[in-house]
């Protein structure tokens, strides 16, 4: 049967999708099966063309700032690509068509979460990021601050934010391989993570930017094929494609309003807090404003990410109602449960998947494998190299050595902190192989969004934050974010196997972001130190760098 032919590809894509969006138990171990030699194929092209690309980018990575951010001679369009690249994950790719096959109309609610955070960066953060910092974050949020304590608050959140992302795409891209080559699991891990050292520790930020705009190529390609086929069966026809699916879903016409996938209206405040804080959060997407030559390309970058993230999301959305009604018309897509219920074969979350397949058939369903191997492949490139630069530019280079570390020694340590961070990624990928890794994504993005963001925010906004209410209130931030996931249903329940929650949201964001803002604002304010006078004084001198680009790098030649 076609449905089992395809096995193995879809095995991988329902671990993949479950890494975000499920919170089920941990898959078992998956079957050898038959090679899909279009797959194959395209993975290896892939793979040596990105080598290529590496190659290239070593022969040119030559300071720092090469190594770090590309030089900062990317383009605003390329950067937007590469942002794009960075954000578009396979996983919300297959999860938001599954929630919107599941849910209808209200299964976008994760992806207009996720787009609304980028306006915000665009105009509140992407200029300020360019115009104070250097390579990372911290550089903007320990601007006029204590480097030490900022510092190793803002590459704490970094390194935890990196770690927890890392584990889920290790596990992804090694099911992957170990599905399409027939390899131990634990083999193919090391594969993807001795792949993931080679393209940061030799080709840098160069080598990261072009994996991740071909990798948006590829993405932003195989799902527009998908619609547009998928379309042609409705003759182009939205209404023809939202009345056909009214029919043949089980829900009927309420599939076409919202309010059926959150229910609490404080759980869908609280999910859209960590969608959209966590964005302007996430440490791999902050350092990619450092790419561009100026605070303008920064902002251009943006623009042009918005975009083509929001026509993915478009896509996703078209993706998701046809395949309401085109994965109907074929029944070996199915199984029947153990109640005697039809289930699409791997879950709703397969419902891009299997839609690739009724289109395009085997050859598409190749392409999108390939397209989902090399979005791994970007995200974790770009995932390690903030990582590694957390360690050697904000630990090492500001607060271990003071800035006294030249760039030879820093890029080092930068190179040593990825091959440590390469080598961490392959064992965690291994250690959480079998084991419910859902929760990393909550976690990650509500770290992100009560951790890194009200510090950053409130160092380029507010005059009176002082180093003692940055470092406590990003430091409360962190651990509730933690406590409150870990007591929480996604971890209570599923995973420790309690019978009930202490903290009864999966969406802790609300609580954890407001008592990072209330720290912030309260140490700060009864810090009477003279530091802090000190501190709130040469705000006015960063107020003029950040709104204005006066004295940061570039700006004498623009």
């Amino acid at each position: 049967m076609k449905a089992l032919r395809n096995t193995a590809l879809l095995s991988f894509f329902a671990l993949l999708s479950t890494t975000a969006f499920a919170a089920g138990p941990a898959m078992g171990e998956v079957e050898k099966q038959p090679l899909n030699v279009a797959a194959v194929a395209m993975f290896l092209v892939f793979v040596a063309a990105t080598l290529g690309i590496t190659y290239w980018a070593s022969q040119r990575t030559k300071t720092a700032k090469d190594f770090y951010a590309a030089g900062g001679g990317i383009t605003g369009f390329q950067n937007g690509m590469a942002i794009a690249g960075d954000y578009m994950s396979a996983a919300s790719f297959l999860g938001i068509s599954g929630l919107v096959y599941t849910a209808g109309f209200d299964g976008l609610i994760y992806s207009v979460g996720w787009l609304v955070g980028w306006p915000m960066i665009m105009f509140l953060i992407a200029e300020q990021l360019r115009n104070l910092g250097k390579f990372t974050y911290a550089d903007v949020a320990s601007y006029r601050l204590k480097q030490t304590p900022i510092r190793s608050l803002a590459a704490t959140g970094a390194l935890i934010v990196v770690i927890l992302y890392l584990i889920g795409q290790m596990v992804g891209a090694g099911k992957l391989i170990q599905l399409l080559f027939g390899l131990p699991y634990q083999y193919a891990v090391v594969i993807v993570g001795v792949l993931i050292i080679l393209y940061v520790t030799f080709g840098g930020m160069i080598a990261t930017t072009w994996v991740q705009i071909i990798k948006a190529c590829l993405l932003l390609g195989g799902a527009t094929l998908i619609a547009i086929l998928a379309l042609s069966h409705f003759g182009f026809s939205f209404e023809e494609m939202f009345k056909r699916a009214t029919e043949v879903h089980a829900k009927g016409v309420s599939i076409m309003g919202p309010g059926g996938l959150v229910h609490n209206p404080v759980d869908a405040i609280s999910l859209g807090i960590a969608l959209m804080l966590g964005t302007a959060g996430l440490p791999h997407i902050l350092m990619r404003f450092f790419t561009v030559p100026d605070a303008r390309q920064a902002r251009i970058s943006v623009f042009f990410a918005t975009g083509f993230i929001g026509y993915f999301y478009i896509l996703t959305f078209i993706i998701g109602f046809s395949a309401i009604v085109l994965l109907s018309e074929h029944p070996d897509f199915f199984q029947t449960a153990a109640d005697g219920t039809k289930a699409l074969i791997g879950g709703s979350n397969m419902s891009a998947v299997h839609l690739a397949d009724a289109v395009g058939g085997n050859l598409l369903l190749g392409f999108i494998s390939a397209v989902a191997f090399a979005t791994i492949l970007a995200v974790v490139s770009g995932l390690t190299l903030a990582g590694a630069s957390a360690i050697s530019h904000d630990l090492y280079a500001n607060v271990f050595a003071r800035g006294r570390a030249t760039e030879q020694q820093e890029v080092k340590i930068s190179k040593i902190a990825t091959i440590g961070l390469g080598i961490i990624a392959i064992l965690l990928g291994i250690a959480f192989e079998k084991q419910n890794i859902a929760y990393l994504v909550g976690l990650t993005f509500a770290v992100a969004a009560s951790a890194n963001f009200p510090v950053l925010f409130m160092s380029i906004y507010w005059s009176k934050l002082t180093t003692r209410g940055a470092f406590l209130g990003g430091a409360i931030g962190l651990l509730t974010a933690v406590t409150l996931v870990i007591l929480g249903p996604t971890v209570w329940v599923d995973v420790l196997g309690f019978a009930a929650p202490i903290f009864p949201s999966k969406y802790p964001a609300l609580y954890s972001v407001t008592a990072a803002f209330v720290a912030i604002w309260f140490f700060s304010i009864t810090d009477k130190s003279q530091s802090a006078q000190d501190e709130m004084e040469a705000y006015k001198a960063q107020d003029v760098r950040c709104q204005t680009g006066i004295g940061a790098e570039g700006a004498a030649s623009h």
